[in-house]
C-alpha cells in the first residue's frame, strides 16, 4: 500500500513594483515566476501605479491578466522633500501589514526609488529575504545612488546588469556566492515582444514621425537643488534648433520637483501641435518600437544607456542623472547647456557617427536574463539565509 503523498511547498514569490518602467523591465520575470508551477507569484502594486495623476498604470498590470496580491498606497500629492519622506515612511507602513498578510517566501524589488526602499526595508524587519536587480550601478547625481546601495545591504540575492557592478556588490561586503551578473531583464522585452512597424506606430500614437525624430525623457536631478525647469528650458531650446524635428516625449517619474518639467513639457506641446506629442506611459510596446524608430534618444532616463544601445540608437544623455553608469558607444554626454546639447545632437545625426553605429554593443547583455533569475530565485537554499556576513575583499 502506498503511503501518503508528500505536498511539495510553493515557494511564494512577492514582486514589488512603483512605477512603468520597472515594471516594464521586469514583466518577462513576472511571467516566469506566474508561469512556473512550483512558485506563485504575489505581485505588490505601489508608487505611480496607483495615481490618477501618472496614468493609473495598475490597470496595464490587470489587462494583462497578472493578479495583483495588494495595492500599496505611497504617492501623495507632494514632490516636496518632505512630502516624499511621508511617503517613504507610509509605505513602510503598509508594506509591514502586506508582508505580514502574504507571508512570501521572498521579495523581489529592482532599482532604487523610494517606495522600494520601503518596501526592503519593511521585509528587513519582517525577517523576509530580499532579491535585489540593478545594484551595484552609479547614479552620481541622485538620492538614488545611496537608496540602491542601502537596498543592496539589506538584500540577500543580488542579480545586477554588468559584470563591473557584481564587483561592486561584492565590494559591498556581499558575499561572492549571492551576487549574479545575469545582464538587465529589461532586454527581453526586445527579444520577445512583436514590436510596431512605422505605420503601426504612428497608427498608434496619433502623430506623424519625421526625419528627424526625437524621443525625449528627462528626469530631475534630485541632489541638485531645483535646477530641473531651468535644464529642461535649456534641452527645449535646443531642440528648437531643428524646426524640422518631430519629437515625443515621455513624462518624467514622481520625483522632487517633477511636476515642473510636466508643466513644461504640456506647454510645449500645446505651443507646437504639429512638431510635439506627450505621453504619461507609451507602455512597453510602444516605448521599444519607437526606440526602433526614432533617430535620436535624448534626456537622462536610464533606457538610453540600457536598451537604445541594442537598436543601435545614438543617446544625447544630458546632465548628472547617469552619471557614473557604464555606457555604450553610442552614448554621447552633454551638460545642460543649449549649445552643448545642439553640438552633440549634430555629431550623433553626423554621417561619421552614424557609420559606427551598427558596431555598437550593448553592456547590459542580449537578453536572457528574467530565466536567469527567475531560476536562481527558484532553487536557492533560503535556509539561514537572512544570516549575512560580511565579505572582506582580500
Amino acid at each position: 500500500m502506498a503511503g501518503p503523498t508528500l505536498k511539495r511547498h510553493i515557494r511564494k514569490i512577492g514582486v514589488i513594483t512603483g512605477t512603468r518602467a520597472e515594471f516594464g523591465l521586469m514583466y518577462w520575470l513576472i511571467k516566469e515566476i506566474q508561469e512556473d508551477p512550483e512558485l506563485e507569484l504575489q505581485l505588490i502594486v505601489t508608487g505611480m501605479h496607483l495615481s490618477p495623476e501618472f496614468g493609473l498604470t495598475y490597470r496595464e498590470i490587470e489587462n494583462a491578466a497578472i493578479p495583483i496580491a495588494a495595492k500599496i498606497e505611497v504617492v501623495l500629492s507632494s514632490d516636496t522633500a518632505v512630502g516624499i519622506s511621508k511617503s517613504m515612511g507610509l509605505g513602510m507602513i503598509s508594506f509591514s501589514e502586506a508582508f505580514e498578510r502574504l507571508n512570501p517566501d521572498i521579495v523581489v524589488v529592482l532599482g532604487d526609488r523610494f517606495e522600494i526602499f520601503s518596501a526592503a526595508a519593511a521585509a528587513m524587519i519582517s525577517q523576509i529575504p530580499i532579491a535585489h536587480i540593478h545594484g551595484g550601478e552609479a547614479t552620481e547625481g541622485l538620492i538614488d545612488e545611496p537608496i540602491r546601495h542601502s537596498i543592496s545591504k539589506m538584500a540577500h540575492l543580488h542579480f545586477t546588469a554588468t559584470e563591473t557592478y557584481r564587483k561592486r556588490v561584492i565590494q559591498l561586503g556581499e558575499s561572492p556566492e549571492r551576487v549574479f551578473n545575469t545582464g538587465t531583464p529589461g532586454l527581453d522585452n526586445i527579444t520577445k515582444l512583436q514590436l510596431l512597424n512605422r505605420q503601426e506606430l504612428e497608427q498608434s500614437l496619433n502623430f506623424k514621425l519625421g526625419s528627424p525624430t526625437f524621443l525625449v525623457t528627462f528626469h530631475p536631478v534630485t541632489l541638485e537643488a531645483d535646477t530641473a525647469s531651468s535644464q529642461f528650458e535649456e534641452l527645449l531650446a535646443a531642440i528648437d534648433h531643428f524646426p524640422a524635428a518631430k519629437v515625443i516625449f515621455t513624462k518624467p517619474n514622481a520625483d522632487t520637483f517633477g511636476r515642473s518639467i510636466i508643466t513644461l513639457i504640456d506647454n510645449y506641446v500645446k505651443q507646437n501641435p504639429e512638431k510635439a506629442v506627450e505621453f504619461i506611459s507609451l507602455g512597453q510596446l510602444r516605448y521599444l518600437s519607437a526606440l526602433s524608430h526614432v533617430d535620436i534618444v535624448i534626456g537622462n532616463s536610464s533606457s538610453g544607456l540600457t536598451e537604445a544601445p541594442t537598436f543601435k540608437v545614438p543617446t544625447i544623455n544630458i546632465g548628472d542623472r547617469q552619471r557614473g553608469r557604464i555606457k555604450a558607444a553610442s552614448v554621447i554626454d552633454a551638460n545642460p547647456k543649449q549649445l552643448e546639447i545642439v553640438e552633440a545632437i549634430n555629431k550623433a545625426l553626423s554621417e561619421s557617427f552614424q557609420q559606427i553605429l551598427p558596431s555598437v554593443m550593448n553592456p547590459y547583455g542580449e537578453g536572457g536574463a528574467s530565466w536567469k533569475i527567475k531560476n536562481i530565485i527558484k532553487s536557492f537554499n533560503l535556509e539561514d539565509i537572512l544570516k549575512k556576513s560580511f565579505h572582506d575583499l582580500n
